[in-house]
């Protein structure tokens, strides 16, 4: 099958990772948390690995395209709503419902673009790159550290998530000014 080439290969595989970090997250060994930050680390290192090998190898397809955001959003969501429910707060889950929300509003976005034939008009920016790198080090570092003997960690961890929570706005909000045009024919801007 030509879709499964090995850039691909890596992409799903990163989605076949989404219930083994599920699993390790809620073992009950004290290594758990940690075990499932490298966890989530290697997926966030094959995000960055498929899209390499793509572009090198000239192994882009429709099928990646559309599968590795589906990755990546899956895998960030799933570590957000694992971890509302251990932080348990409001300060954590604000920034969580935002990311998520921002997912859910560009993904319906960018699916409504394509059938318009605009989908270069909401393609992925700096801005996205940004907040995908700050989500991400902000998990990691969120699920690795023990509080009680970290206490910085959970400071950085939280600072990172809403940079990552701000960038997440800022690049909604580019998102939907490049649509505005589409979203409504008669307005302007």
């Amino acid at each position: 099958m030509k879709n499964l080439n090995l850039a691909n290969m890596i992409t799903l595989g990163r989605i076949v990772l989404i219930p083994v970090f599920v699993i390790v997250f809620y073992l009950p060994y004290g290594w758990s948390y940690f075990a499932s930050a490298v966890i989530f680390a290697a997926a966030g290192a094959t995000d960055w690995l498929d899209g390499y090998i793509a572009r090198k190898y000239n192994q882009s397809t429709p099928f990646g395209a559309f599968l590795d955001p589906v990755a990546d959003k899956l895998m960030v969501a799933t570590a957000l709503v694992l971890l509302v429910g251990v932080i348990n707060n409001v300060w954590f889950t604000i920034p969580a419902a935002v990311i998520i929300g921002r997912e859910i509003v560009i993904s319906a976005l960018r699916e409504w673009m394509a059938e318009l034939g605009e989908r270069a008009s909401v393609a992925v920016s700096i801005i996205g790159k940004l907040k995908t790198t700050a989500q991400i080090v902000s998990i990691i570092v969120l699920l690795a550290f023990d509080f009680d003997l970290y206490p910085w960690a959970e400071t950085l961890g939280y600072v990172l998530l809403y940079i990552a929570a701000i960038l997440t706005i800022w690049s909604m909000f580019a998102y939907l000014k490049a649509a505005w045009p589409m979203l409504n024919p008669n307005a302007k801007l």
